[in-house]
């Protein structure tokens, strides 16, 4: 066997396998190549994609809380200013009640005054009748009326 021959039969067995190979397997396997690449392309955008997506996500449910937060400190502050208006509206109104009472009870003591007035001009009344019938009945003398005046005086305090 002649080697050049060998040689050059091995050359074209060899270019027609690469040949071979350039036409029918290597065109599917770039195209799975590059689809593989898009993938892993598109793959890592997508993750981009998702890491800002997941960044603004944090962003905006921190203002969410920040907003939920700051209405919470508003209602607990109007909760608070509405309980303070209550308990000043309710002192108000026990110190309206109050003086109502007192003023009552001064109208109830000034007319269980009046009451005790009236009794004891009945009862002085009654005794100067007393002290003026025993006068009457008595003879007229200086001595007995200062004495009978004296007794009544002593009756009245």
């Amino acid at each position: 066997m002649n080697l050049n021959a060998s040689l050059i039969a091995e050359m074209f067995a060899f270019a027609l396998f690469v040949w071979a190979v350039m036409k029918w397997v290597w065109p599917p396997l770039l195209k799975a190549m590059d689809e593989r690449a898009k993938k892993i392309a598109d793959g890592i955008a997508d993750a981009e994609r998702a890491k800002q997506e997941l960044s603004q996500a944090h962003d905006q449910a921190g203002g969410i809380l920040r907003d939920a937060r700051a209405k919470a400190a508003d209602a607990v502050n109007i909760a608070n200013q509405q309980a303070a208006q209550l308990l000043e509206d309710a002192r108000k109104q026990s110190q309206v009640e109050r003086q109502r009472q007192v003023e009552a009870a001064k109208a109830e003591i000034q007319q269980e005054l009046n009451r005790a007035k009236d009794a004891l001009r009945a009862e002085v009344a009654k005794v100067a009748l007393a002290a003026a019938e025993r006068i009457i009945e008595r003879e007229i003398d200086a001595k007995a009326h200062k004495a009978l005046l004296d007794e009544l005086a002593g009756q009245i305090h």
